[in-house]
């Protein structure tokens, strides 16, 4: 329609043809019909249309980035203070996946290799351990400030197939915590990782570091952090701080009693096999019993013919319970552990920033003081000039390292402030585990009872057949003499 108005023909478009453009769009914008004449009037009077905001299309624009040189560590927010991004918003960034090669590599010195893919990248490497430790140095150098998930132990003692699979996911929820990470996920190293064959991966990670520094270097809002930072910000520091060491110790243990809920289901099934095994041995029993051993009874007989049926019956069971345990293990248990990878990198960074930028500032003010009584006493004694004037130096360069701390010491607080948002966003794994809890427990109970409910006809007529009572096997279970149909009451 503008085209039209503007007789706009196809080619390139001048300034003033966009100019006119966007004057006709703010028209548009406030009700008014399209027309040329709404441009005939001075340009100053002109209205400017209304953009909206832009995090949509800067989301979109991160998603589909595959310029290796990019480098954006800004917030997706108008305001850079406040994390707009929910759960399902990250989770939409990247899913990666790390699948273990069967194969080992290796000559000599046998390795492992791993295969990730990205489905934002739409690649598949191929990794050795040592490449997710280049990887995660190199992110803890560009994003010291920021959420960097730690990586599981390389070896123990006993490196078996139960560790090897516990590290392969320990790993993949690391990429994925990396990927769906609002600002880490934006940076060179990442799209590197994901993208860069052949053996050179760890090379190729420095010179990405070399190019850009660490993030306070290469953000625009680095000198704007102390507006940033809310001024009560260290109150609230502590106060989310020690709730969120509460929340770890509870999360952990709700991922303990998930764990163990998911290996008891693998634990039944075991025993239902062990079961059905033990019920065919005693069905295959070819010994020849005499009448004085049976006397008037034919149960041993009903029993053998009966225990036939039952172990197909115990091993689809079994397996619909091994499932139930793989299915919490994947959907419970994997989510609360990504929950807590994420707490415990809160913890380091925590760490890192009383130990590292805290910790040097108060050090660098220590030597300034310091260096000013040595001027002061140098100046008293009335020492060679040139002494005073280098010490004079010397203090301006300590003087602009402070500047600097200081300026660093408030872009990790405006980080931590962002960092802790994202923890709270992430907190939706809770309750999408307790869900997937629930979900399987009813799926694996609803599956479980129709199977047991066909078996009580069979074992019934085991019962009446013992009894000398004949019966088809189909019968419907009704209570028998011997065995009552309800607890029994405690007489008074």
């Amino acid at each position: 329609m503008i085209i039209e108005v503007l007789k706009i023909s196809q080619g390139s478009v001048s300034r003033i043809d966009l100019y006119r453009t966007f004057a006709l769009i703010a028209f548009a914008q406030q009700g008014h019909p399209l027309s040329p004449h709404l441009l005939e009037v001075p340009a100053k009077d002109l209205p400017q249309p209304e953009l909206g905001s832009l995090k949509h299309l800067h989301q979109l624009s991160g998603a589909l980035s595959s310029d290796e040189d990019s480098v954006c560590t800004e917030p997706l927010s108008e305001d850079p203070t406040i994390l707009t991004m929910n759960f399902e918003d990250l989770k939409q960034l990247d899913t990666v996946g790390v699948e273990l090669i069967p194969e080992k590599k290796g000559l000599f010195l046998k390795h492992v290799e791993y295969e990730v893919t990205s489905r934002r990248f739409r690649t598949t490497v191929y990794r050795r351990y040592n490449d997710f430790v280049a990887f995660q140095e190199m992110l803890l150098q560009r994003f010291p400030y920021r959420l960097v998930p730690s990586l599981p132990p390389k070896k123990m003692l006993r490196a078996d197939r139960e560790f090897i699979e516990s590290r392969r996911k320990a790993l993949q929820r690391f990429t994925n915590l990396v990927a769906r990470h609002p600002v880490i996920s934006r940076d060179s190293l990442v799209h590197t990782f994901h993208t860069v064959s052949g053996n050179d991966l760890q090379g190729k990670l420095k010179d990405c570091l070399r190019s850009t520094g660490d993030e306070f270097m290469s953000s625009s809002l680095a000198t704007q952090a102390k507006e940033l930072v809310p001024t009560d910000f260290q109150a609230r520091f502590a106060s989310s701080r020690d709730k969120l060491r509460i929340l770890t110790a509870s999360a952990g243990r709700l991922r303990d009693q998930a764990e163990r809920v998911a290996l008891r289901a693998v634990g039944n099934a075991t025993d239902l096999q062990l079961m059905g095994k033990e019920m065919s041995i005693l069905a295959s029993d070819g010994t020849p019993g005499t009448g004085s051993q049976n006397g008037c009874s034919n149960t041993w007989g009903v029993l053998k013919r009966t225990l036939k049926g039952i172990p197909p019956e115990l091993t689809v069971i079994a397996d619909k319970a091994s499932q139930q345990g793989k299915r919490e293990d994947e959907d419970v248990v994997e989510k609360l552990n990504y929950l807590m990878d994420l707490l415990h990198s809160f913890k380091e960074l925590c760490d890192r920033h009383e130990r590292g930028v805290l910790h040097d500032h108060q050090k660098a003010l220590q030597k300034y003081g310091s260096m000013k009584k040595q001027m002061m006493s140098t100046a008293i004694q009335g020492r060679e000039p040139g002494a005073v004037e280098q010490l004079e130096s010397r203090i301006v360069q300590q003087e602009t390292a402070i500047v600097n701390m200081e300026q660093r010491n408030y872009y990790s607080l405006f980080c931590l402030h962002l960092e802790t948002q994202l923890i709270h966003v992430n907190l939706d794994l809770v309750a999408q585990a307790v869900c997937s809890l629930v979900a399987s427990q009813a799926q694996g109970h609803r599956e479980m009872k129709i199977i047991w409910e066909e078996l009580q006809p069979k074992l019934h007529s085991v019962i009446q057949g013992c009894n000398g009572t004949p019966s088809s096997p189909l019968s419907p279970l009704t209570p028998s003499p011997s065995f009552p149909s309800s607890p029994i009451q405690t007489q008074r």
